[in-house]
């Protein structure tokens, strides 16, 4: 699945795109760079009921914005991304889901 997929995913389960996420993560006081992730999981499990692999994507979207290596971008693996940049405006507004 891909880092996009997953985020897909979680705003299927949550109604919340990973942007709202951000925005909730940062009345809590989450995007701090000193926050663990631990701290985040627990709330995400709590608030949501994420797991830890969704959870995780959660994290890495806080601390790094839409931004993920371009290790798999391209691959032919499970886990590739078209680009190294996540849309993070819900699914819907996705252009690469538009047509």
């Amino acid at each position: 699945m891909s880092f996009q997929a997953y985020l897909d995913t979680i705003e299927g389960k949550t109604g919340l795109t990973p942007r709202q996420f951000i925005e909730i993560a940062e009345e809590k006081g989450f995007t701090d760079p000193k926050t663990k992730a631990g701290t985040v999981l627990e709330w995400l499990k709590t608030d949501y009921d994420l797991g830890r692999g969704h959870g995780m994507a959660i994290v890495h979207i806080l601390k790094n914005g839409a931004k993920i290596s371009d290790k798999h971008v391209g691959s032919a693996g499970t886990h590739r991304d078209d680009s190294d940049t996540l849309w993070l405006d819900g699914k819907a507004t996705n252009p690469k889901n538009q047509g």
